[in-house]
């Protein structure tokens, strides 16, 4: 008797871890997460995704696939995304730029970013450092202003093409100090830091990471920094606010998933995310790239791209801006 007792207690325990295995089977995430990027390989957010994903997938248990999906400055991707089952294995991450500028001037985008995306974390940050000539007699924010209304007309700030975000802060710098610089689109950060260092263009906006080989050698100058604090890295180097009080301009990279992606699923995202942030090799990758680490919340994040659209809406509404 004891013997049938001691196969009938088999029998459940077996019946019990295959309902538990199959409990388990159907639990999130049982297949690859794809995160798409809206831009080609190579660039930062490209950078950042792929030191990321591997580390995510330790957190998730699953592997995390990137996927590059360029075109119409990052549409393309998040239209993609926008489209997808909102089932936490399909996520878009974006620039600024995607999340809050273009919304802010295109008017009809193939999708609402507020109605139709689920923020999950705001992943990094990245200030803008006003990196000068090196042969330009000025040396802080309040002389650059004096110098530009002296020789209004002749003071050019080129970027790395129009729209994009040092073309943005070369016009809010202007609408901020009262001045009007000249914009000068180019194709891409490097050859615009290059005619900045050449002298044909007087100054420009630029992450840290493409500026700092020419700063340590001596071929241009960073006049201020654009975040709300010095920065560890440029101690000597002061904010824009320091001359102009509230200004703060920084890129930022975040992660979203389709709307009506259950809570769960996109805080389990965002915790693999904070603690893949701490990882070494990503933290020394963020620092190289000129990148600080957020891992925010859900909330935190929507609340942030809220603002973000709002500011840039009311800068485009006042007209000054031209985006070709």
């Amino acid at each position: 008797m004891a013997h049938h007792h001691y196969w009938v207690r088999r029998f459940v325990l077996l019946c019990s871890l295959l309902i538990l295995n199959n409990v388990q089977a159907q639990t999130y995430p049982n297949k690859p997460i794809h995160i798409v990027i809206g831009f080609p390989p190579g660039g930062a957010i490209d950078t950042m995704a792929r030191v990321l994903a591997p580390k995510m997938s330790k957190e998730l248990g699953q592997s995390v696939i990137v996927e590059n999906k360029g075109g119409a400055g990052g549409v393309i991707g998040m239209q993609y995304v926008a489209g997808a089952e909102p089932d936490g294995y399909t996520l878009f991450l974006g620039t600024m730029g995607n999340f809050s500028i273009t919304p802010a001037f295109v008017k009809d985008l193939p999708y609402n970013v507020q109605k139709d995306f689920q923020p999950i974390t705001q992943v990094a940050s990245s200030p803008f450092i006003v990196f000068t000539n090196s042969q330009l007699p000025i040396k802080n924010v309040p002389e650059l202003i004096s110098y530009a209304k002296s020789n209004s007309g002749k003071v050019y700030f080129s970027s790395s093409g129009n729209g994009g975000l040092p073309h943005m802060a070369g016009e809010l710098f202007n609408e901020s100090a009262g001045i009007k610089m000249i914009h000068v689109p180019y194709k891409g950060s490097a050859p615009s830091i290059t005619d900045v260092i050449g002298g044909q263009v007087q100054l420009t906006f630029e992450a840290i990471a493409i500026g700092l080989p020419y700063l340590k050698s001596g071929r241009l100058k960073a006049l201020a920094t654009t975040d709300v604090k010095r920065l560890s890295i440029l101690p000597e180097v002061p904010t824009v606010a320091e001359s102009i009080p509230g200004f703060t301009l920084k890129n930022w990279f975040g992660l979203a998933a389709p709307k009506s992606t259950s809570i769960d699923r996109v805080n389990l995202i965002q915790r693999s995310i904070q603690n893949s942030l701490k990882d070494p090799e990503v933290m020394k990758t963020f620092n190289d790239l000129g990148l600080e680490p957020v891992g925010d919340n859900s909330t935190d994040f929507t609340q942030f791209i809220k603002q973000e659209t709002l500011r840039w809406q009311a800068l485009f509404a006042k007209g000054n801006i031209k985006i070709d």
